[in-house]
């Protein structure tokens, strides 16, 4: 049985694949056998992700481009299947946020999330799924968000993406099903990383917020991902097509502590 969560012999692409959750999807799934191949729009970060990956003993192939450019992802999704290999497994993690109360959101703004969040998605999907289609097979995961059932205030282009991804999870499973193609999504909860750490200090609202409305009573590790990461990526999950797993701790599940519960 768990031979067929084994990932030796595939290559994982996972855009933004250099900080983060990203970043911990990517360990999880070389861990796990697969050959990685990461992007990102700046060399640099690229670059320090590379070497990162290598001090784990990890030889992660890096390209730089941006998912948001159909000219550049048609191009590198033929140059990485040329000189890496196909691509087997696409993660669409790479996204942005910001933070701004709708009415004083410029549409600019409002537009750059979407282009980003949502429609660098399909793009990706688009070219890699070409080739999947081709071959038969593939795994594309996206990363979606608990914003992506849940309204939250000053995100309201964060969340119009993410409700979107999990429409287009949904919609590519059906039309690629019979390609034996599976498109499967992650939405993950509220996690320790260091784009949350300043407001995770004992005390701090937000963080005692996050641990109260958590059944589990903490915030997520990075490591918590790994399993459902290398679950959707591998063939044990070659009928599971279509689906927003959460990994939340439990928020989705409850309204909240009983009124009076410590």
């Amino acid at each position: 049985m768990l031979d067929a969560f084994k990932l030796e012999g595939k290559r994982a692409l996972v855009t933004g694949g250099t900080h983060g959750l990203g970043m911990a999807i990517s360990t999880a799934l070389a861990e796990a056998g697969a050959q990685l191949i990461i992007n990102d729009i700046n060399q640099d970060v690229l670059d320090n992700a590379v070497a990162e990956y290598k001090e784990k003993g990890i030889d992660a192939k890096g390209y730089l481009f941006d998912v948001t450019n159909e000219e550049e992802v048609s191009v590198f999704v033929l140059k990485i299947e040329e000189e890496v290999g196909p691509i087997d497994i696409l993660v669409n993690n790479a996204g942005i946020i910001n933070r701004v109360p709708a009415l004083e959101m410029k549409v600019d703004a409002f537009r750059k999330v979407i282009d980003v969040d949502l429609v660098g998605p399909f793009i990706m999907s688009k070219y890699v799924g070409q080739q999947m289609v081709k071959r038969g097979e593939g795994k594309i995961i996206n990363m979606c968000s608990m914003m992506s059932e849940l309204g939250r205030n000053s995100v309201s282009a964060y969340a119009s993406a993410k409700g979107g991804l999990k429409m287009l999870t949904r919609n590519l499973a059906t039309e690629w099903a019979k390609y034996n193609i599976q498109v499967n999504a992650i939405g993950p909860g509220y996690f320790a990383t260091s784009q949350t750490e300043p407001i995770r200090v004992n005390g701090h609202p937000f963080n005692d917020f996050i641990i109260n409305r958590t059944p589990a009573g903490r915030w997520g590790d990075p490591g918590d991902l790994a399993g459902t990461a290398v679950f959707l990526a591998s063939r044990a999950s070659n009928f599971v097509n279509g689906q927003v797993v959460y990994v939340d701790g439990g928020i989705l599940a409850t309204i909240g502590k009983p009124y009076g519960e410590e």
